[in-house]
């Protein structure tokens, strides 16, 4: 990596060319954004292990769950659930992820001010895009389980570790809507346990209140990096912002190579699971997309 933040290497070219500056990167960025070192966060791209993916979509092996009759041919299936899974590969690559910000008037002449505000604002939204991004590519799997819990939040986050662990594996990490970390887990011992046990909790709204994906990320699943980024001047989709002004976009390339879909569950209200399974079986409703 650079010594020069993405801020100052992009503050350098945007003195230089103006309105036609432009810096690659020949690594992911969103690696190089320091706010969480004060203020200790997981994001989710860090409960993954990264796996290169420079040239173009990647092969890797899949595992699947069963039929419940392939599953009662298979001898001691009973006891060890994962020997009836079925074996397959599949194909994943990435796509772009982008984060805007413009320029507030009287910024750009002052190089350190621009550098500063593209590395703690425009990097802000780049690993919030990010987020949103990672977590949307798990929640719209229709493979990823859905877990229904009734009343209890805490008893449906238990009950989906403890479904991981009953196929051998480990209940590594989840991902928690903020509103749920405060009202439903601090304070009460639940932290505390978890990080005895290990598990790795990002809190994040691309979560909605109510639910939590819990998973293996580190042994089910790869983030796929692209090892690329970009920072530039552009014209921002319509919409992007409220009123015309400079606008200055970083891009990213990522995605998700899950190999165990059956050690990841989606904990929701058994009063949600019935309207989705209603509305569209095994399937969640649209989201948008960043950066398409």
């Amino acid at each position: 990596m650079s010594e020069l933040t993405p801020g100052q290497a992009f503050a350098r070219a945007f003195a230089k060319d103006g309105e036609q500056a432009e810096v690659t990167f020949d690594f992911t960025i969103t690696d190089a954004f320091q706010p969480t070192k004060d203020r200790p966060r997981v994001t989710v791209r860090n409960l993954f292990r990264k796996r290169p993916a420079l040239d173009g979509p990647v092969r890797f092996w899949t595992e699947s769950r069963p039929t419940a009759a392939e599953a009662a041919r298979v001898h001691e299936s009973g006891l060890r659930r994962e020997a009836a899974f079925r074996s397959g590969v599949a194909e994943a690559g990435v796509r772009p992820i982008t984060a805007w910000v413009q320029l507030p008037d009287g910024l750009a002449d002052d190089e350190e001010a621009v550098a500063a505000f593209i590395d703690f604002r425009l990097l802000v939204r780049l690993a919030t895009a990010e987020n949103q991004a990672l977590t949307y590519t798990l929640l719209d799997r229709a493979d990823v389980a859905r877990l229904p819990y009734h009343g209890d939040y805490v008893a449906g986050v238990m009950a989906a570790c403890n479904e991981i662990e009953q196929t051998g594996a480990t209940a590594h990490a989840m991902i928690v809507n903020p509103h749920d970390y405060y009202f439903h887990l601090v304070g009460r011992g639940v932290l505390e346990d978890l990080a005895r046990g290990g598990t790795l909790i990002s809190r994040t709204r691309m979560v909605e209140p109510g639910r939590a994906l819990v998973g293996d990320f580190a042994m089910a699943a790869r983030l796929l990096d692209g090892g690329r980024s970009t920072i530039r001047v552009a014209e921002p989709p319509a919409g992007t912002f409220a009123e015309p002004g400079l606008a200055v976009c970083a891009e990213i390339h990522e995605g998700i190579a899950l190999h165990l879909p059956t050690h990841f569950f989606l904990v929701e209200p058994a009063a949600s699971a019935a309207h989705l399974t209603a509305a569209a079986p095994a399937a969640v409703a649209p989201r948008p997309r960043v950066g398409q």
